[in-house]
């Protein structure tokens, strides 16, 4: 079992670990590139820099939690994230602005969902799935406190005093990473283990759903290409949600409070997974998800004409993504061998870093030729794809289908 104040801590931590870091460019990129007087790209290059780092040391990282658990590494990630903010709050030249972005790239894949996921899947093995879904009801607000605080923060301090307080916020975390406990799943009845160290509930046999080496090749490729699309939005959806809200005609201050609906969403769409998911088969579960995507993005290409579609637009895509973040980390659970969840989905999820590296970029230069409904057009695009990949997982995968 995964004790009950081990969750807590760690949505604590993804909470500030999210709004810190990962949202950080949503809140302040106008304003860096206003300061400092450079163009979109350049600024909006420093989160494209992050991500293609977490991206690299991606399958690294998932071996070392494997080996070592999340303690020592979430830790880690505690530290880079202060220093990185800090460097990026005194960063005058291109140099240590691109700096600071390594650093946070670095904090970010030891921080995260994926490295929290893995650390869960270390200490529970199959019975993770419910505490992942837990740390990510506080994690998804994220958004919603930390945009209107950055906000807050920008016009009393400027974002450079903002990202100060940011770096304190990020050491509150050390004490979170410290509770975690250093301790691996073991697998009930194997030789060696006596009564009591065996899990406090029954855990029913296990066998992974991709068991031939196609069948796992097959997962792993659709697995890896939602995952992909996915976090591809969902870094462009972070980087230029406000900015998409304003160009489509809401006043600034609108705009960031409609694009805040997007927070509430994941939340309140993930209560509902922790209340009632358990009757869900992941692969059901992220079909579901899925599928609010297309319809996000639809309701978003009329934005223009009502705010409530702009609302709409932020909240439905905070649903959609919130659910779809949590079937990211159970999906592996029943698809492979938990024993292995770091490695597997540390390999399986550079795709997702690397495209997710060119989303912001790619995302301004869109805004900037073709203008915001383009952009929004595009979306619904890759929301499509990703449904049509996820039907295709579970249509494969699904229990008791004979294959």
């Amino acid at each position: 079992m995964i004790a009950r104040r081990t969750v807590l801590y760690l949505g604590l931590s993804q909470l500030i670990c999210w709004g810190t870091v990962y949202y950080l460019i949503g809140g302040f990129g106008d304003l860096m590139a206003a300061d400092l007087g450079w163009s979109q790209s350049l600024i909006y290059g420093g989160f494209s820099l992050a991500l293609l780092v977490m991206g690299l040391v991606s399958p690294l990282i998932g071996r070392l939690i494997d080996r070592y658990g999340g303690r020592v590494v979430m830790l880690i990630g505690s530290f880079c994230s202060a220093i990185g903010c800090i460097t990026l709050a005194s960063a005058y030249g291109i140099v240590s602005y691109y700096a600071a972005w390594f650093c946070l790239g670095l904090a970010m894949r030891l921080t995260l969902y994926e490295a929290a996921f893995a650390a869960l899947a270390r200490i529970g093995g199959p019975l993770a799935r419910r505490p992942i879904a837990q740390i990510t009801l506080l994690g998804g607000l994220a958004s919603s406190v930390f945009w209107p605080l950055g906000h807050m923060l920008a016009e009393h301090l400027g974002w450079r005093g903002a990202l100060f307080i940011y770096a304190a916020l990020a050491l509150l975390t050390v004490p979170l990473h410290l509770a975690i406990p250093n301790r691996r799943y073991q697998i009930p009845g194997k030789a060696g283990l006596s009564a009591d160290t065996l899990p406090s509930q029954p855990v029913p046999a296990f066998t992974p759903l991709a068991r031939t080496k196609q069948e796992r090749f097959l997962a792993g490729g659709l697995y890896a290409l939602i995952a992909m699309c996915t976090n591809f939005l969902n870094a462009g959806m972070s980087a230029h949600m406000i900015a998409l809200l304003g160009g489509l005609g809401l006043a600034a201050g609108i705009a960031v409070s409609t694009a805040a609906l997007r927070g509430i969403g994941q939340s309140s769409a993930r209560a509902c997974e922790v209340l009632f998911g358990g009757r869900l088969h992941p692969l059901a579960l992220n079909l579901v998800a899925i599928a609010l995507l297309p319809v996000c993005f639809l309701a978003g290409l009329f934005s223009g004409q009502w705010p409530i579609a702009g609302m709409a637009f932020a909240f439905l895509y905070g649903a959609g993504n919130g659910i779809a973040t949590i079937t990211r980390g159970t999906l592996p659970l029943v698809l492979f061998d938990p024993g292995s969840y770091g490695a597997i989905t540390g390999k399986l999820l550079v795709p997702s870093f690397l495209a997710a590296a060119a989303a912001p970029l790619l995302y301004a230069f869109i805004i900037e030729k073709a203008g915001d409904l383009a952009a929004i057009s595009f979306s619904l695009v890759l929301g499509l794809v990703t449904f049509a990949a996820s039907l295709l997982l579970k249509w494969q995968f699904q229990p008791g289908r004979h294959r």
